[in-house]
């Protein structure tokens, strides 16, 4: 098994494109987490919707550069994610993204598939608290 395996957290909670946005602040809020990954029906990854894309949106509204008609949807202010690792890649490098990043997890893919994410908090409660 992979470093990264043993780190990852595979109860991963995800969003669809056409989730609300609404459900989605609603998902983020009760699970305690700061982003979701989108995925389509084969679990592909499509893009990250954060805090900070919904924060943005909210400032977006009330700065009346968007009408809040105008976006519905998940897909309407999600983040393309450029940035995954494979379940067989280095934890070095998961680390290494997170502290030179301007985000705060990655998802961790197999065969190019959601299979995981891990947070800053993953790696830090694993390599400096040692809990798995």
């Amino acid at each position: 098994m992979s470093e990264i395996a043993d780190v990852m957290q595979t109860n991963v909670v995800t969003v669809t494109p056409e989730t609300t946005i609404i459900r989605a602040t609603e998902i983020l809020m009760d699970n305690n987490i700061t982003g979701l990954p989108v995925v389509d029906e084969a679990n592909k990854l499509l893009g990250i919707v954060s805090e900070k894309d919904l924060l943005k949106l909210t400032y977006g509204i009330e700065t009346g550069q968007y009408n809040s008609s105008e976006l519905k949807t998940v897909e309407d202010v999600m983040t393309p994610y450029a940035f995954t690792f494979d379940v067989n890649d280095y934890l070095s490098d998961v680390c290494k993204s997170l502290m030179d990043g301007n985000y705060r997890r990655v998802p961790i893919l197999k065969k190019g598939k959601l299979i995981g994410i891990i947070s800053r908090k993953d790696l830090l409660a694993c390599k400096i608290l040692g809990k798995a």
